[in-house]
C-alpha cells in the first residue's frame, strides 16, 4: 500500500526502499502460493475423475459377478440396483468431460474393476458409459437412490426407461 500525504501542493511517498523490498517478497509468496493451489486443485480434479471411474469399475466388477453366475441382471436385487445407480453416477460424469478427466476415469476404471475392464476393451466400454447418458435413466436412478437407503422400489423392465438401460449396461457386461 502506498500512503501520499497531502503537504500543499506536493506529495510525499512515505514508503522506503526496505518496505517496498518486503512487499516484493510478500507479492512473490503471494505468487507461489496461488501456483501451488492450482497445481493441488488440478490434482483434486484428476483424483476426483480416477476416483468415480474406480467406483463405476468397482460397481462394473460386482455387477458382472452377478450377472454371469445369474445369467442376467435381476431388477429386485438391491445391491445390484445400487451398482446400477454408481454407474449411472460415472457414466454421467463423462458427459462434456475434458479430455484429461476422461483418460483420468478410464485408469480409474481399469483398477475399480479387477482389471475386467482393460486396455482391450476400455474404449469400448467408455463409448458404451458415454451412450447410457442418451437414454432416460430417471427410474433407474431414483430407485439407486431409494435402494442407497434401504428402500425397494418396484422395477421391472417395462418401467419407463428401465428396458432400453439395462439393454445397454448388459452390452457392457459383455464386453467384460
Amino acid at each position: 500500500m502506498i500512503v501520499f500525504i497531502f503537504t500543499g501542493e506536493k506529495h510525499v511517498n512515505t514508503l522506503n526502499n526496505s518496505t517496498m523490498k518486503a512487499l516484493k517478497h510478500i507479492a512473490a509468496g503471494l505468487a507461489a502460493l496461488m501456483i501451488l493451489s492450482s497445481c493441488s486443485v488440478l490434482k483434486n480434479i484428476t483424483s476426483s475423475a480416477s476416483d468415480t471411474g474406480s467406483s463405476t469399475g468397482g460397481a462394473l466388477a460386482a455387477l458382472y459377478q452377478i450377472f454371469k453366475a445369474a445369467g442376467g441382471i435381476d431388477l429386485g436385487n438391491l445391491t445390484n440396483i445400487i451398482n446400477i445407480g454408481k454407474i449411472l453416477t460415472g457414466a454421467n460424469s463423462l458427459a462434456n468431460a475434458t479430455q484429461e478427466f476422461t483418460s483420468d476415469f478410464a485408469s480409474g476404471l481399469i483398477e475399480g474393476s479387477s482389471k475386467l475392464v482393460n486396455k482391450g476393451n476400455v474404449d469400448a466400454v467408455m463409448a458404451a458409459l458415454k451412450a447410457l447418458n442418451n437414454l432416460d435413466t430417471s427410474t433407474l436412478t431414483k430407485a439407486a437412490d431409494a435402494a442407497a437407503q434401504g428402500t425397494a422400489m418396484a422395477l421391472t423392465s417395462s418401467s419407463a426407461g428401465v428396458s432400453p438401460t439395462i439393454n445397454e449396461l448388459t452390452n457392457i457386461l459383455k464386453l467384460l
